[in-house]
């Protein structure tokens, strides 16, 4: 064996020789974990990135077949051993050709089990330096670029099937990161508006002075700088569909002026008093609560109405661990691509570039990493980490943990992101409530660039209670 311990799942409905072959294999140095059913073994398989999985193939409920195949579709580079109890062969051949790399047969010794596993563990070896095992992304597991395979986002791509179709105006929220432009743009591609332009804004990027310039268009000498007519992101997407990304950051005049366009379809450039009819789809998009700044005055309570009128929420990325794998995949796919494209700029015959292929895979101590983290950043940061990884690799023919960044590898040290330990002779509570409090409000404020009245609406709190907190704080 290497000298990194494998992680081992032992699939076996009989307890006491489940957990017979558990102690010795754990004696020869591999990590066990034990599932005594198909169903317990696919719930630990969502979980956690398993070196090897060893499994009977008779099972009450979901077989061992089905368990294999479940396995090897989330993680390819998983070694499969399958046991058969029943004298024969053929389940166990028709369970290698769906991708286990061996098989046993009971009744067996444990030395006949570590023989078929050391085998296949140099085969993997030996294939992973010559061969790049490619995840199969099948076609229902994406929507438009959208990919997963989690009931949450099952639950989302039923969501933007339904609604795509319709004209009506959509609210789509989420934290940073969770691809809400991603969303808005594979529901303008399934809608009867794809034929006409997908327009995006992004009120947070664009200074408050020109926001409404750049949201309805302005004539010449509307203001100082506007030398001729303009249109604007409204009249762009006419017949299309208009996003507007942080639309929480909008302030009031445009929000009274997007109000009139979601009910009357009409709107005056800035500087202007000709009316201009718009047939436009608008799709929002936030990462703060707008009903909580409605409550709070901070937001028009009537276009929250009326832009709520579908909602659709976004999960984080570590509520959908499970997709992960795919998402890996789907990154690894894209980067390796442009790394080949960079370092062998090979020529066609015409003179074009040839890509040549990366045969790049994850290890599964990395993958394991990776599912274990939190994510803050969801899936922007996840293919940020993938992008490095990549770019780190120098050549080698598998990603392993060195690759990856910084903050992966660290562990986690924040006394909010790990159960906290209660010793023998207590804790001061109020002391580390103070502490957490602090840090959450540092994070807040970091995130939100200092900006008091963004960081309260992160941690879902009044600006004037957030300031007080801040001067106790500081005493």
């Amino acid at each position: 064996m290497a000298a990194t311990a494998k992680h081992l799942l032992l699939v076996e409905d009989e307890a006491p020789l489940r957990q017979a072959i558990a102690e010795q294999l754990s004696d020869r140095g591999y990590r066990v974990e034990q599932a005594e059913s198909g169903e317990a073994a696919l719930a630990r398989l969502a979980d956690f990135a398993f070196d090897i999985i060893v499994t009977d193939l008779r099972l009450p409920g979901i077989d061992g077949a089905a368990v294999v195949d479940a396995a090897v579709e989330r993680y390819p580079e998983i070694v499969a051993i399958v046991v058969t109890g029943y004298g024969t062969v053929k389940d166990a051949v028709e369970a290698i050709k769906r991708g286990a790399w061996d098989f046993v047969s009971k009744p067996f010794q444990i030395d006949e089990l570590l023989h078929v596993l050391d085998s296949a563990l140099e085969q993997q070896r030996l294939k992973s330096e010559n061969a790049y095992l490619r995840a199969q992304l099948e076609e229902r597991y994406c929507f438009e670029g959208i990919i997963g395979k989690s009931p949450p986002m099952t639950r989302l791509f039923q969501l933007l099937e339904t609604i795509a179709a319709t004209s009506s105006t959509i609210l789509i929220t989420g934290e940073t990161g969770t691809g809400k432009e991603v969303v808005a743009r594979a529901i303008h591609h399934n809608s009867p508006r794809r034929v006409h332009h997908f327009i995006a804004l992004n009120c947070s990027a664009i200074p408050e002075t020109l926001l409404e310039a750049e949201l309805f268009g302005h004539v010449r000498g509307a203001f100082t700088g506007a030398v001729g007519n303009r249109q604007g992101r409204l009249e762009q997407a006419h017949k299309g569909t208009l996003f507007i990304d942080e639309v929480g950051t909008m302030s009031a005049a445009p929000q009274m002026k997007l109000l009139r366009v979601l009910q009357e379809r009409e709107f005056e450039r800035v500087g202007d008093s000709h009316t201009i009819k718009v047939d436009v789809r608008v799709i929002a998009a936030t990462n703060v609560d707008l009903g909580r700044m409605v409550a709070d005055g901070q937001f028009r309570g009537d276009l929250f109405y009326r832009l709520n009128v579908i909602p659709v929420q976004l999960p984080p990325l570590r509520d959908r661990r499970e997709d992960i794998p795919l998402l890996v995949q789907h990154f690894l796919d894209k980067y390796q691509t442009r790394v080949a494209q960079d370092l062998h700029p090979a020529r066609k015959p015409d003179g074009g570039p040839v890509a040549k292929a990366v045969p790049l895979t994850l290890s599964q101590e990395a993958m394991r990493r990776l599912m274990s983290y939190q994510w803050p950043g969801n899936v922007r940061q996840l293919e940020n980490a993938i992008e490095r990884a990549v770019a780190f690799s120098a050549g080698r023919l598998q990603i392993g943990v060195q690759d990856l960044p910084s903050e992966l590898l660290e562990g986690t040290t924040s006394p909010i992101a790990s159960p906290v330990s209660l010793p023998e002779e207590g804790i001061d509570l109020g002391a580390l409530v103070a502490d957490i409090e602090r840090e959450l409000i540092q994070r807040s404020l970091e995130r939100s660039g200092g900006n008091k009245g963004q960081a309260a609406r992160l941690l879902n709190l009044k600006r004037t209670t957030l300031v007080e907190k801040l001067k106790r704080l500081q005493k």
